[in-house]
């Protein structure tokens, strides 16, 4: 008769950063096979793999920050088929005064896992909705950049001579904007007006450039939205802008989240309970 042994099982966690990652091995009952570093690249990722590999068979890694610098290795650990856990951050608070440690990071990142105080399954960030992420934060960037353009070419207006002062006053955003870049400097004008035009007209070009963006990733934008969506699309009051945002709050692998409930929580809107409130002596 020939024995087979069974191979062990492996629970790994990875506490994350920006050019290092440290991963930690618990076998079955929660015991310490070991801590080790890796580079945050492919090979980095791959040898991290291989590691955790060689303690037995994987079953789940829990990984800090899936959504930023642990997104590289959460995505070779499920290419392997391994399952991925999202694990919380520990506290920042309890991290000053214990003090930071990236060995036992990874260690509490495999035990949360292992015990199953981790079980939220990770973002996969490898369909559309990822790609309605990227375009989102360039939009988001171009409004913010947008505003405060427009209001360095409102002050500059302000504070401008006289004739251009005058010039720019009561005009709307739009029209402040699109005058500002029409402006023709002349090198042998006032040096004041001069520099003041050449800053303006500077300006309101940047905002016809950051317009042009706009419509290009809006353009973009609502193709994807409408094909990841269409029913979200559909609902009274949702765009394209409102949509983007939910599905990217959700993510291209919403399964994740088992309930309406854990939606809610996820956005932030989960309704609490209120306590209720200490009665006073006077109300006997």
């Amino acid at each position: 008769m020939t024995i087979v042994e069974a191979r062990r099982a492996v629970t790994g966690g990875v506490d994350t950063h920006l050019d290092l990652n440290v991963a930690a091995a618990l076998d079955d009952i929660g015991g310490l096979l070991g801590v080790e570093e890796f580079a945050t690249d492919a090979g980095g990722d791959r040898r991290l793999l291989d590691w955790l590999q060689s303690f037995g068979t994987v079953t789940r890694v829990g990984v800090e920050g899936t959504g930023s610098y642990g997104v590289g290795v959460a995505r070779a650990l499920r290419a392997a088929d391994i399952a991925v856990v999202e694990v919380d951050r520990p506290n920042r608070l309890v991290r000053r005064r214990q003090g930071k440690s990236d060995p036992l990071d990874a260690v509490e990142a495999a035990r949360a896992a292992l015990s199953g105080r981790a079980s939220g399954k990770a973002k996969t960030r490898d369909g559309n909705v990822e790609a309605i992420r990227a375009l989102t934060v360039a939009r988001r960037s171009g409004r913010a950049t947008r505003t405060k353009t427009l209001n360095q070419l409102r002050h500059l207006g302000y504070c401008a001579p006289e004739p251009l002062r005058q010039r720019f006053q009561g005009l709307s955003a739009a029209a402040l904007a699109l005058e500002a870049a029409g402006l023709r400097p002349r090198a042998d004008a006032c040096p004041v007006i001069f520099a003041t035009k050449t800053a303006m007209r500077t300006l309101g070009r940047r905002v016809a450039v950051l317009d042009q963006e706009k419509v290009d990733l809006d353009e973009l934008l609502g193709k994807l939205v409408t094909e990841t969506a269409p029913e979200l699309l559909a609902l009274h009051g949702v765009g394209i802008v409102t949509a983007a945002a939910l599905l990217v709050a959700a993510g291209d692998n919403p399964e994740r989240l088992r309930s309406e409930a854990a939606w809610a929580h996820l956005c932030g809107v989960a309704p609490l309970e209120r306590p209720p409130r200490a009665r006073s002596c006077a109300a006997g």
